[in-house]
């Protein structure tokens, strides 16, 4: 970690080169992609005693082809396909669902509704990915936050089935509904309670069984709320952050406008100063999901340094998750070693399309270049208006 590199064969497992131009350091080290499942190190607890890794509009991949013919006008949020960041440690997926030419698309839209030039692809796509990923990883537990403006009757539950995913399915009735702790992971992967889903439709719950999300999570404001330094104030649609009457919590922490060569900045030092902050907001409750742009992006360890945090200080009381001792008492952690100058190497590249050529400059980063624009629309309607 933080070597210098040319290549991501010149870092070891888990890692890749990069920099951060944000802070300006245009030098390429070697930089955390991958995380730890904090499940694998300490088992057995409630769902809700563990923080996750969410990727903001998982689906708004700035390589993801237009449609054809079609020029692409919206912003971007993550740099990869939603089964690479599966590999990389992402345990939570914010997907946004549409009614569109007569199927249900992912689209980054306004409005409630989804056109040409803001779709991305159909959501079953999306979810034949997470289907074959829970298939291939059967210790594996993901959860889908839907912002949910599908209106076809049953539209959810055709879409989930035709996925193959209902076999992975928490089921509602037995989501705890008055802030108790949640099934432990263990259970659930025996009895293959594998995918959490969430909607933000309220009617959704009862019409399709999907869980009304603000019934069972707390959460933070999104946008530049939620990135403010010192504050942390709960959503609107969400109870209060201290509130025990849901058990899951969930922290945004992205600005109204991704802009990609500055997520390496906001993914470091700011991040975990935020996660203390939203933590005491919450009556000191551990977020248990960190939603972030450009999740790989950091001057260093990022959010997987974060949520290696998070995890050992509320699963065993250790600076990190890896300190942590399965059946030891709270607080027992075992020393580490320092790591090598030089990690050793797999054999495998970094699977993660964030390389050292590959960041965007502010100068041709998609998201800045539509900000510009709408700001010169809203000039020219303030002008001529």
């Amino acid at each position: 970690l933080l070597e210098p590199c040319s290549l991501a064969t010149d870092c070891g497992a888990s890692l890749y080169c990069g920099n951060c131009p944000a802070e300006l350091k245009a030098r390429p080290v070697c930089t955390r992609g991958q995380g730890n499942i904090p499940s694998s190190i300490i088992g057995g607890l409630p769902f809700n005693k563990y923080s996750w890794l969410v990727t903001h509009n998982a689906f708004s991949n700035v390589n993801a082809p237009p449609l054809p013919g079609v020029e692409r006008i919206t912003f971007y949020n993550q740099e990869d396909t939603v089964s690479n960041q599966l590999r990389n440690g992402v345990r939570g997926l914010m997907l946004d669902m549409y009614d569109y030419e007569g199927d249900i698309w992912l689209c980054h839209s306004f409005g409630g509704q989804c056109f040409n030039f803001t779709a991305f692809e159909p959501a079953i796509n999306t979810l034949r990915e997470v289907e074959a990923f829970l298939t291939q990883n059967p210790s594996e537990v993901v959860t889908i936050i839907i912002e949910d403006y599908v209106h076809t009757p049953k539209g959810l539950t055709t879409l989930f089935t035709n996925a193959g995913l209902t076999k992975y399915w928490f089921p509602v009735s037995k989501m705890p509904k008055k802030g108790g702790d949640w099934p432990n992971v263990n259970d659930m992967i025996q009895q293959n309670h594998r995918l959490l889903v969430f909607t933000s439709d309220a009617s959704k719950e009862a019409a399709e069984g999907i869980a009304y999300q603000w019934r069972y999570l707390v959460e933070n404001e999104a946008g530049d709320p939620g990135v403010k330094p010192g504050s942390c104030p709960n959503r609107k649609e969400s109870k209060k952050l201290s509130s025990r009457s849901a058990s899951l919590f969930l922290m945004n922490y992205f600005p109204t406008m991704p802009v990609e060569s500055q997520a390496c900045n906001e993914n470091s030092a700011p991040l975990t100063s935020m996660v203390a902050t939203c933590y005491k907001a919450a009556g000191n409750l551990m977020p248990n999901f960190v939603a972030v742009n450009f999740y790989m992006r950091s001057d260093g360890g990022g959010i997987f340094y974060t949520l290696d945090r998070m995890n050992g200080q509320t699963l065993c009381g250790c600076s990190t998750v890896l300190a942590c001792q399965a059946k030891a008492p709270f607080g027992t952690c075992k020393a580490l070693a320092p790591p090598a100058s030089t990690a050793p190497h797999d054999g495998r590249s970094f699977s993660g399309s964030v390389q050292v050529f590959g960041f965007a400059s502010a100068a041709y980063d998609p998201n800045t270049l539509l900000s510009f624009l709408i700001d010169l629309l809203a000039l020219w309607f303030l002008i001529y208006s």
